[in-house]
């Protein structure tokens, strides 16, 4: 914590409050009965998932609310929603953070600042690949054949880009995004409808 925060009031003493801060922490791996041995494991996703975005909005709370203006803006993921087998922690810890979001919204809306989430499902990054070869060792199908297997849950049948979470983030800082807060916003090709 001490860390973000001298790294935040060193960007904003040269760049000043910024508009946006993204809380984009995630790790993910292990089942749950697998902490049975390792309770550790389980308390280390959710301090990054959860803590880590806490840790990262906190040092921009005040100066966005002085400044009556600001976006916070946290990446969950579809697994909030839903449980994923094999990815309780993760699914646990999504959920809490989309719990912080709607609870910051409330709080601080009335200084001027926005939170929302952003729910991805399949993204096609470094975590996706890890979550699809994970796959692959749990059952013996191809690298292929495991995306086919995955993709059979997203209706549009494809991992979505980085870009397009990002072209998600730049509405939030758009004019068209004023009223939007506390939302958490499904971006993942209709894998969650709810």
């Amino acid at each position: 914590m001490k860390a973000v925060k001298a790294a935040a009031e060193a960007f904003m003493a040269k760049h000043g409050v910024p508009e946006i801060v993204i809380g984009n922490a995630g790790v993910s791996h292990g089942t749950l009965t697998e902490f049975e041995d390792d309770v550790d494991v389980f308390r280390q996703i959710m301090d990054i998932n959860v803590n880590g975005v806490v840790n990262a909005f906190h040092p921009f709370i005040a100066p966005m609310k002085a400044r009556r203006a600001g976006s916070l803006v946290g990446v969950a993921s579809v697994a909030g929603f839903r449980g994923i087998p094999g990815a309780g922690a993760y699914s646990a810890s999504k959920a809490g953070l989309l719990g912080l979001v709607r609870s910051f919204s409330a709080e601080l809306a009335p200084g001027g600042v926005q939170v929302n989430a952003i729910c991805p499902g399949w993204v096609e990054t470094d975590m996706a690949w890890q979550g699809i070869d994970a796959i692959v060792e749990a059952t013996g199908m191809t690298r292929d054949e495991a995306v086919a297997e995955a993709m059979k849950a997203v209706p549009l049948g494809r991992m979505g880009q980085p870009e397009e979470i990002a072209g998600t983030v730049a509405y939030l800082l758009s004019p068209d995004a004023r009223g939007v807060t506390g939302q958490a916003i499904d971006q993942n090709g209709g894998a969650w409808t709810g």
